[in-house]
């Protein structure tokens, strides 16, 4: 008797099925709800402190200010690396990867033109492009990251683990790189690496806060991730403790050295105080190797606490931490309104707050008492705004709003 081959045709599994059919990694959310509340604490100081110097400043500003801007830290590169961990646990689910590299790619833009706009309405409550420079910040940076990471995706894992790890170690060899000797290279590197204004032909300038290279790093860490978070519960965590704890060992040790890893060296100062906030007082802008090790180690350790966290306050920073960008978006407009008001009942003209935070009036703002109780009151305002959005979006999850 002739055995006749049978033939399975090959399966094909849409965005939109892989979407119906994946379950979320519980952990992912609640790091990235928590981030998320971290980040409105952040934006609540800079639109009602009455301090306008850095607060990362520490021979400027009390320690209390300082490390209230110093937690925040972790929000911008936690949310980066989940980004990439989201789009590698994606693919794991069945979504192919060439639609993975489109969704990836399309959000990416989304997320650039939603800078240049919305954000930016939310941020000056002004809607005057003319002569104003484009403001390019968190939401952008984390666009052009999408759209890198979707040209890596057609490369192996372990590749774009490399280029992750080298870019996030290497990039502070290129700090003494002058954009003004690369000729018309110089404003592409601006983009990369230098933040600061930024001339491009037709009179379009731009200012650059988010130099975006050592953020790509960070997403293809994230997108690193992938196999880690998809291993049983036991084993994710025992592999993520061990990476928060090694970075955050390496942390203390390059910067210990004051050798490497970060333009500002710590210094010896006249108190104690003082030196510890030297120590950890690391760039943001670009991220610098010490800066990154110094925040994505506790959000690995964090990210394996997360695993065992239970309760009301963990299911409310999950469904935040479902729909961050909507959060975003709201929490910012909310924010400056509060700010407004508040400004205009003080006794300032409305019109002094139709700009973004660093031109507010002189004179204006409070301490950290008031700046914490006003944080509270906007995260308890905002939660039932994203428990609604939470269910359209849970029951339309092959739709458009999967981009936001």
């Amino acid at each position: 008797m002739q055995t006749v081959p049978v033939r399975t045709p090959e399966l094909s599994v849409s965005f939109e099925q892989a979407t119906l059919a994946r379950p979320r990694l519980r952990s992912v959310d609640l790091l990235r709800g928590l981030v998320m509340v971290l980040m409105v604490l952040d934006h609540v100081r800079v639109y009602f402190s009455s301090v306008r110097e850095e607060p990362v400043d520490f021979s400027q500003v009390s320690t209390g200010l300082f490390l209230t801007r110093w937690v925040t830290h972790l929000c911008a590169p936690a949310f980066v690396l989940l980004a990439g961990a989201g789009a590698a646990l994606a693919l794991t689910n069945g979504v192919p990867r060439r639609e993975q590299a489109r969704f990836l790619a399309v959000r990416g833009i989304g997320l650039i033109l939603l800078e240049l706009t919305v954000v930016r309405l939310l941020w000056t409550f002004n809607l005057d492009y003319a002569g104003q420079p484009l403001v390019l910040q968190a939401i952008a940076a984390l666009g052009v990251c999408m759209i890198a990471l979707a040209a890596m995706l057609a490369l192996p894992a372990s590749v774009v683990a490399g280029a992750g790890i080298a870019i996030i170690a290497g990039h502070n060899l290129l700090d003494r790189l002058d954009p003004a000797a690369l000729g018309r290279w110089g404003p592409l590197w601006q983009l990369l690496h230098v933040p600061g204004r930024v001339d491009l032909p037709g009179s379009i300038s731009l200012v650059v806060v988010y130099p975006v290279l050592p953020w790509i790093g960070v997403i293809a860490a994230g997108y690193a991730l992938g196999p880690v978070l998809t291993a049983p519960a036991e084993a994710r965590r025992r592999v993520l403790v061990r990476l928060g704890v090694g970075l955050t060992l390496a942390f203390l040790v390059l910067r210990a050295w004051n050798g490497y890893g970060d333009p500002a060296e710590w210094a010896i100062q006249s108190t104690v105080r003082r030196a510890v906030l030297s120590f950890f007082d690391t760039t943001k802008y670009p991220p610098s190797l010490l800066f990154l090790l110094m925040t994505l180690g506790p959000a690995l350790l964090l990210l394996a606490a997360a695993d065992a966290w239970r309760g009301a306050a963990g299911d409310v920073l999950a469904l935040i931490g479902r729909v961050p960008l909507f959060y975003y978006v709201l929490h910012l407009g909310v924010i400056h309104a509060l700010a407004l008001i508040i400004g205009t009942l003080a006794g300032f003209e409305p019109a002094a707050f139709l700009t973004a935070w660093p031109f507010l009036p002189r004179g204006w703002g409070y301490g950290l008492p008031v700046i914490f109780a006003v944080w509270g009151a906007v995260v308890l305002a905002l939660y039932p705004a994203c428990r609604w959005y939470a269910a359209i979006k849970a029951d339309r999850p092959g739709s458009w709003l999967r981009y936001l």
